[in-house]
C-alpha cells in the first residue's frame, strides 16, 4: 500500500509500521513537543476537561513519541493529550516509540491535525498547504487524499491570503470563515475586519460592505477562483462544461451547461425529467 492510501485511511495506518517497540512508560519530563506542529493553540478550557478525565480513568490511548537524542523524545502524535497529562499531574505516560524520518513526523502531525474535529480553519488551511508542499500534489490531489471537496480544500486555503492579524482574529474566534472570506483581496481589510467587530456584523453585511470592490473585479472579467473551483467540480461530477454566473447583487444567478452534439442533449433532458 502506497502513502497516498496510507494518509486517506489515517494516522493509524500511516503508523503501521513494524518499525516500533511496543508501549512504553516514558518519564513526562523526557517528552518534548515537536517544534513543526502544525497545532499551535490548545483551548485551556477543553484541556482542564481532558486533564481530569486523564486523571480519573488513565491516558486510554498512548501518545506517539520517537527516540532523540540523550535519551529524549520527541511528539509524533498525542501532543494534546501531553499537555493535558501534565495538568493531571501524572509523572510517566504510556508510549509507543516510533522511527521516523523527520518528513514522516511532519507528515503524521499534518494528518492528526486534518482528521481533528475541534481544528480552527487557519490551523487547518496551514495543514493543508504543508501536506501539498511535503507531498508536492495539488488541491486536487489533496481532496481526493483526504476525503473532502476540491472546493472546500481551495476555500480553506485561500484564507491564508489573509493579513496575519485577521488570521489571529479567526483564531481567536472573533471572526467566522464567512466574514473572513468576504474579506479576501480586499483593500484595507484589516481595518474593515476591526469594523465587523466593533460593530458586530454579519456576514451578509460585511459582502454588502465589500461588494463595490467585487463589482470591480468581475467587471475586469476575472472570476472569483471559488466560483472556478465550483464549476470543475460540477463538470467532473456530471460530465459537461459548466459555467455560473451571478448577477450584479451576488444573490441570485444562472447555470449554464455545455453539450456538444445531441446525444448529449437528449442525455441532459433525461436526467432532468428523473
Amino acid at each position: 500500500m502506497n502513502k497516498d492510501n496510507k494518509l486517506g485511511m489515517g494516522l493509524g495506518a500511516l503508523l503501521s509500521t513494524p518499525k516500533n517497540k511496543g508501549v512504553q512508560k516514558i518519564n513526562i519530563s523526557q517528552i518534548q513537543p515537536n517544534p513543526t506542529q502544525p497545532r499551535k493553540h490548545f483551548n485551556d478550557d477543553n484541556l482542564g476537561e481532558l486533564a481530569t478525565s486523564i486523571k480519573n480513568q488513565g491516558l486510554i490511548q498512548p501518545i506517539i513519541v520517537r527516540n532523540t537524542e540523550n535519551d529524549q523524545y520527541q511528539i509524533v502524535a498525542g501532543e494534546r493529550r501531553w499537555r493535558a497529562s501534565q495538568l493531571a499531574g501524572l509523572h510517566e505516560l504510556d508510549c509507543v516509540v516510533k522511527e521516523l524520518q523527520d518528513t514522516e513526523v511532519l507528515e503524521s502531525a499534518l494528518i492528526e491535525n486534518i482528521q481533528r474535529e475541534d481544528l480552527n480553519v487557519i490551523e487547518e488551511a496551514n495543514a493543508y498547504k504543508g501536506l501539498i508542499q511535503l507531498k508536492k500534489i495539488n488541491n486536487e490531489t489533496l481532496a481526493k487524499i483526504i476525503g473532502k471537496s476540491a472546493s472546500h480544500v481551495s476555500n480553506i486555503l485561500r484564507l491564508l491570503e489573509l493579513d496575519i492579524k485577521i488570521q489571529d482574529m479567526v483564531i481567536n474566534n472573533q471572526l467566522s470563515m464567512g466574514h473572513a472570506r468576504a474579506l479576501i483581496g480586499v483593500p484595507n481589510s484589516y481595518e474593515k475586519a476591526k469594523e465587523i467587530v466593533k460593530k458586530n456584523l454579519s456576514v451578509r453585511e460585511v459582502e454588502k460592505i465589500t461588494s463595490k470592490f467585487k463589482k470591480t473585479k468581475k467587471s475586469n472579467n476575472v472570476k472569483d477562483p471559488n466560483i472556478q473551483d465550483l464549476e470543475k467540480e460540477l463538470s467532473n461530477k456530471i460530465g459537461l462544461k459548466t459555467s455560473i454566473q451571478f448577477n450584479e447583487s451576488g444573490s441570485s444567478g444562472s447555470l449554464t451547461l455545455y453539450y456538444s452534439d445531441l446525444n448529449q442533449l437528449d442525455e441532459i433532458m433525461k436526467r432532468l425529467k428523473k
